[in-house]
């Protein structure tokens, strides 16, 4: 399906992808249904004459935490150097501003950039502007976003409360984008549109491509990569310097000019697709810079597919394949003292559906065994529909099947029952908010603080090590167990499905 950027509202993830938050199974069984194809029922799939596959989804009774699109435009939007984000809200809506500072500042300091703190304003609508509206409140943020920073772009984020009253954001912004001369760029995120977060990623992406990136560039720098990712530690740069590339992250601590110049660059890769897929297709589609279809840089089978496909887009085969080689051959010995030291050990992963994939492929490389992950979504297909981005049947083909391989929405609740089908030594989790409950069963947890510390080569040795280093401190974590009471019912933890509430009939 084609991104449609006439629009200023980014369709949702379950419209353009078919994406689910609740299901149960092996990943063999989840990749046979989807068939990486969206479509669902009996139509045709993908346009090849095989039936479209359809993803039974489990639907809760509830929804016990998670996080909204609002959110990820935050993280996107709100991240960037010399721009302001205005979040048409209520105050709590603004509550996130305090923690995405704190990654925002830790961002700049791994990447050696000057630290600041974020730019972004809250409207705090209140309930009168639930009856009134909220326009005026909106049109002073933009003047107060102006006078204070002059910045280069002003974004203005919507909720749920701006959703509901129909304040004519995209009216405030064209107003102001002509009296200011900057870009002043909606995004449409209200919370309630899309049951997945990752819909944000997109409706900031969206607003960038519609309104950011430089539209017809006059020149096309060859050498330049842009790389779609957060505010992970840079281990990008000096991997495709070997290649001869320079890189430009987006969107996260980027500049306007940084994303401005997408358009200009030799090719488009991320470190997980469920973050870079649908601005990497719109980049192609648009402005006729390749997405680099492979799968995603994790392991070493991952990690060579990946970067000899940059060797062929970018025209540098033969730098790709000495890199190759001189890596295999520097990272041999230590891998193969990890893969001994951690025989017979048990992980268990819990992230985001494609880094999820990813992180059991280095954790296989490792020799870890991994019968369970739990992905906080599955996309059946991503934007660009090329099957070599299908990450989740390069796991099972390259490295085997998952037997239990569950979808779930973050569900405290349900993660219980997770643990106690495979019991495993460790958990890797990037959202933590499920990591305690980890530790009050006697299991460690790796939180990924620095979403890049799995990628490549160098990535299979990070994550050794850090199994290593959590391993040898399990005592603190069974003394932990020993002495702490879980917050749930006896006949609760009796149940052996995770997903019992969502198939109970009543």
């Amino acid at each position: 399906m084609p991104i449609n950027l006439k629009t200023p509202v980014v369709e949702s993830r379950e419209q353009r992808l078919g994406t689910i938050v609740g299901w149960d199974g092996s990943a063999s069984e989840l990749a046979r249904q989807s068939a990486y194809a969206r479509g669902c029922g009996s139509g045709e799939g993908k346009g090849c004459g095989q039936k479209a596959r359809r993803i039974c989804e489990l639907e809760g009774p509830f929804t016990q935490g998670s996080v909204c699109s609002e959110m990820m435009v935050e993280n996107q939007a709100g991240h960037i150097l010399d721009a302001v984000l205005i979040q048409h809200a209520p105050i709590g809506c603004g509550a996130g501003q305090v923690s995405y500072n704190l990654r925002f500042r830790n961002g700049l300091a791994a990447r050696h950039k000057p630290v600041q703190n974020i730019h972004q304003i809250c409207t705090n609508l209140t309930e009168r502007d639930m009856v009134f509206g909220g326009v005026a409140k909106l049109e002073q943020s933009v003047r107060d976003a102006w006078e204070r920073h002059h910045p280069k772009a002003i974004f203005i984020g919507t909720s749920c409360a701006t959703g509901i009253i129909g304040d004519d954001v995209d009216g405030v912004a064209s107003a102001f984008e002509a009296e200011l001369g900057i870009p002043v760029i909606p995004l449409h995120c209200e919370g309630f549109k899309s049951k997945h977060w990752s819909t944000g990623f997109d409706a900031a992406q969206h607003g960038i491509l519609r309104q950011i990136v430089r539209k017809n560039p006059t020149r096309k720098q060859d050498d330049l990569v842009n790389v779609i990712n957060l505010w992970g530690s840079d281990v990008f740069s000096p991997m495709l310097a070997n290649l001869g590339l320079r890189v430009n992250y987006v969107v996260d601590l980027a500049s306007i000019e940084d994303l401005a110049q997408m358009s200009e660059a030799a090719a488009t890769v991320g470190f997980c697709y469920t973050l870079s897929s649908y601005l990497a297709a719109g980049l192609e589609q648009e402005f006729g810079v390749p997405e680099i279809k492979a799968p995603m840089p994790y392991g070493i089978a991952g990690t060579d597919a990946w970067l000899r496909e940059i060797g062929r887009v970018t025209h540098r085969e033969d730098k790709a394949e000495a890199f190759i080689a001189a890596e295999h051959a520097r990272i041999a010995p230590r891998l193969a003292d990890l893969r001994r030291r951690l025989e017979g050990r048990k992980g268990y992963v819990a992230t985001g559906s494609a880094y999820s994939h990813g992180l059991i492929c280095v954790l296989r490389e490792l020799g870890i065994e991994v019968n369970g992950s739990l992905v906080f979504h599955h996309d059946p297909v991503y934007d660009s529909q090329d099957p070599r981005q299908d990450t989740l049947t390069h796991l099972i083909d390259t490295y085997g099947d998952v037997p239990h391989f569950s979808v779930g929405n973050r569900q405290q609740y349900q993660f219980y029952a997770l643990l106690q089908r495979v019991k495993p030594d460790f958990i890797l989790i990037r959202h933590n908010g499920l990591a305690p409950l980890a530790s009050r069963l006697g299991i460690p947890a790796i939180p990924l603080g620095d979403e890049h510390h799995a990628v490549g080569y160098q990535g299979i040795l990070n994550i050794g090590e850090s199994v290593l280093n959590i391993l040898a401190h399990r005592k603190f974590h069974l003394d932990l167990a020993a002495h702490t009471k879980l917050p749930y019912k006896k006949w609760w933890l009796e149940q052996k499905d995770p997903f019992a509430l969502a198939k109970r009939v009543e």
